[in-house]
């Protein structure tokens, strides 16, 4: 029997809405296109908090799919978001034996083949695991280091059986681990380079900030200009240390029971992070 009620995506409404499409994002999101349609393998490298893990689970609406893909969960029905989707995320595992790794992937193409299947063409479930599973045209790979070059050979088998478009993401330097792999180096068709935001994106995504705390960012008020200063200089444009930053910022807040963002509360918020180099 169909449990509808089995699965609650509040969360993920919430981690959906709250996302905010940037510049940089859609490059991105050009990039993944791009590897889809041509079918070719892209790499996405970029220094840690920039984005990319992110920026990947909303292309591919993985805040809806992660709850439904696995076949040890309860059935979850098709959402309007979820129609006609045909990508899959894959973070890789610290330690796994390379051929788990293949059929964990089999495991959820045939999984989102099957789950888009039942809810398109009705009464046509009976289709085989091979054919299902190619309805997935693009695997995203997050955590790309890793792997080993003997699991980075078995996504490469994957890609090269065709129909499909396959992007490794990691961070700077992922282009040297794969340079030491000729037979999947020279089938890199996409490169990109996730970068960090730029100074109008800060400021874009800092007005947003302000608006959930009820606030408005004036550009014009030397209080919001000090504290804008402040946040850039903290997080050079590192969009995870930028939101960790915020949580901080609320708390303060609350606590002193203000209603605005200074550079004071800034800084006192920034003295309850662990902040490396950024």
């Amino acid at each position: 029997m169909n449990n509808f009620d089995s699965i609650d995506d509040t969360k993920a409404f919430s981690e959906q809405q709250s996302f905010i499409v940037t510049k940089e994002y859609r490059r991105f999101a050009e990039f993944c296109d791009a590897c889809l349609r041509e079918q070719y393998i892209g790499l996405c490298y970029g220094s840690p908090g920039v984005g990319k893990t992110l920026s990947a689970r909303y292309y591919t609406k993985w805040f809806f799919l992660e709850t439904r893909l696995q076949p040890h969960l309860p059935y979850a029905p098709l959402l309007p978001e979820l129609k006609d989707c045909d990508k899959l995320f894959y973070t890789a595992p610290v330690s796994s034996p390379p051929r788990l790794i293949r059929e964990n992937i089999r495991s959820l193409r045939v999984e989102l083949g099957r789950f888009n299947l039942e809810f398109s063409v009705p009464g046509q479930q009976d289709v085989p695991a091979y054919a299902v599973a190619d309805h997935c045209k693009l695997i995203i790979v997050d955590e790309t280091e890793r792997l080993s070059l003997t699991a980075i050979d078995q996504l490469r088998e994957i890609y090269d059986r065709g129909g499909l478009g396959l992007i490794f993401i990691g961070m700077p330097g992922l282009e040297k681990k794969l340079s030491r792999y000729p037979q999947l180096y020279s089938r890199i068709g996409f490169a990109h380079n996730y970068r960090a935001l730029s100074r109008e994106e800060m400021r874009f995504l800092l007005s947003h900030y302000w608006e959930q705390f009820g606030l408005s960012l004036d550009p014009n008020d030397y209080t919001d200009d000090e504290a804008v200063a402040t946040i850039s200089r903290i997080t050079n444009g590192n969009f995870r240390l930028l939101n960790r930053l915020f949580r901080q910022i609320q708390r303060v807040m609350k606590v002193n029971e203000l209603n605005c963002i200074t550079a004071e509360v800034v800084e006192a918020a920034r003295e309850c992070l662990v902040i490396g180099t950024v």
